[in-house]
């Protein structure tokens, strides 16, 4: 009796099955997350992944492009993230990111993501802010967050390079439990007079992106007892 290999009885199934496992590898929710310009692609294991067992190959490019480009450092990564800021560093252009597992000999398909411009779809950070006291008055000193980009000189580049930028200032009276804002404008030197002596005051500020209609988060206070 000549043996019948279920494969050749059954070969559907086996194509079948060998779908399915591609399938269940594909890594889930591949997306960028951009905090000022650091543009971090980020995605979660495939249903059928195991932690110990995956790897990932990430490859990149820009809208309008056929070839993608290997990211070399993250060839073959055990991590579920990949930093692209040098890659996407274009901000005004749109790019797509894609991840493959090879997990215990088999290898997925690519998942790619949405198309990601990072002029519109970054987050900024509030500015960083100093407060001093000068005859009974605040002087608070905004700067904008950091980016990972430098000029030809190798000076940081601001990010008043690439939008409008609308400061807003605020200070609590902690006695009264009453906010006021007492700045909105592009001075990044802030002047509060009027001020009642003996009295705790906190300030927190904020940026505002005109253009995009959109505020960043606010800073955390910073809180001074007048004398």
């Amino acid at each position: 009796i000549v043996p019948v290999s279920v494969f050749n009885v059954f070969p559907s199934l086996f194509i079948l099955e060998t779908q399915s496992a591609h399938e269940s590898l594909m890594p889930q929710r591949v997306h960028f997350r951009s905090q000022n310009f650091h543009n971090i692609l980020h995605w979660q294991p495939g249903r059928a992944c195991t932690s110990n067992s995956s790897i990932y190959f990430v490859q990149y490019k820009m809208y309008g492009q056929r070839q993608w480009k290997n990211k070399e450092d993250c060839w073959g990564i055990l991590e579920s993230f990949c930093d692209l800021t040098n890659e996407t560093s274009d901000i005004q252009e749109p790019y797509y990111g894609r991840v493959r597992t090879i997990s215990a000999g088999i290898r997925s398909d690519w998942t790619m993501t949405q198309r990601f411009t990072p002029w519109w779809e970054t987050k900024i950070d509030p500015p960083v802010m100093n407060i001093t006291q000068v005859n009974g008055s605040l002087l608070v000193i905004l700067q904008a967050p950091g980016l990972p980009y430098r000029d030809q000189k190798g000076k940081n580049v601001s990010i008043e390079n690439y939008y409008e930028l609308v400061y807003r200032v605020f200070i609590i009276n902690n006695s009264l439990e009453k906010e006021q804002k007492v700045y909105e404008g592009a001075h990044r030197v802030v002047d509060i007079g009027a001020l009642a002596p003996h009295m705790d005051y906190c300030v927190v500020a904020e940026m505002y992106q005109p253009m995009l209609d959109r505020r960043s988060r606010r800073s955390e206070e910073k809180c001074v007892e007048l004398p």
